[in-house]
């Protein structure tokens, strides 16, 4: 599975934490420039979007929701620490529940 991570600098071992949780590639998306955050779209081939809440702002936050919702892709909102992350992620991805259907690849 693909998963756009959003937020924070330094995301090595939540990546590591992702990987070893079945994530195939991770594309990491800082979002430091608050006048930029919004400009980019969710990827194409992205199976899930995973946002550490404690570095986005809340215009960022809603777009990106938005969009995946459009996009039928699964939401991980999470701290940026990897208890939080592992939780939120095993929980969401689980609840899913219609691996067959399900554009996240998760088969769970």
């Amino acid at each position: 599975m693909s998963i756009l991570l959003l937020g924070a600098d330094n995301v090595s071992p939540i990546k590591d934490l992702l990987q070893s949780l079945g994530a195939d590639s991770i594309t990491h998306w800082d979002m430091r420039k608050k006048s930029s955050s919004c400009a980019k779209n969710i990827p194409q081939k992205t199976g899930c979007v995973v946002m550490l809440t404690n570095y986005l702002n809340h215009n960022a936050m809603k777009k990106y929701k938005k969009e995946a919702k459009k996009m039928g892709i699964p939401v991980v909102c999470a701290k940026r620490n990897l208890a939080s992350v592992s939780k939120e992620y095993s929980k969401t991805i689980k609840s899913c529940g219609d691996c067959a259907q399900c554009p996240a690849g998760c088969e769970a």
